[in-house]
């Protein structure tokens, strides 16, 4: 089975949910190739003990758009990312692309505990025959633009 790839975000007040999270799935989480945003990639590192995880710049400085290209590369297969629905983000207009992106890429995405625990025990991270269909851009990529 490939390795399963999952970027990791969160937001200043779900930081500690989402560490905390992680810890309490350390073994799910172990074999698999893990990325995350400044700050909370730090903070995961240190509490999970992972010196392979692959920090990113801090989201506003870049760091959500790093994310959002990997998912367009095919690089990540699982996108958690624990947002404050109460707090508004000067870098809002990346939130929301890299959530774009994901849905275009149809990459799943957990924005809180309960997805995040459901979509980490499913199938589809333990089986190779439960993958998301690949989307088909070719008509757009084809299109004939005047």
């Amino acid at each position: 089975m490939a390795v399963k790839s999952v970027a990791l975000v969160a937001h200043d007040n779900k930081k500690k949910e989402l560490v905390d999270w992680a810890n309490e799935n350390r073994t799910r989480l172990a074999p698999l190739r893990l990325y995350a945003t400044g700050t909370t990639g730090r903070l995961l590192s240190e509490s999970l003990g992972r010196t392979d995880l692959n920090c990113l710049l801090s989201g506003p400085l870049g760091g959500d758009q790093q994310i959002g290209a990997k998912i367009a590369e095919g690089e990540i297969d699982l996108l958690v990312f624990f947002w404050d629905p109460l707090e508004p983000q000067p870098h809002d207009p990346d939130i929301k692309a890299l959530l774009r992106i994901a849905a275009l890429w149809n990459i799943p995405v957990a924005c809180n505990r309960a997805t995040a625990e459901f979509v980490l025990t499913s199938a589809y991270m333990t089986d190779d025959q439960h993958q998301p269909q690949k989307p088909d851009f070719s008509q757009y990529t084809g299109r004939k633009v005047q």
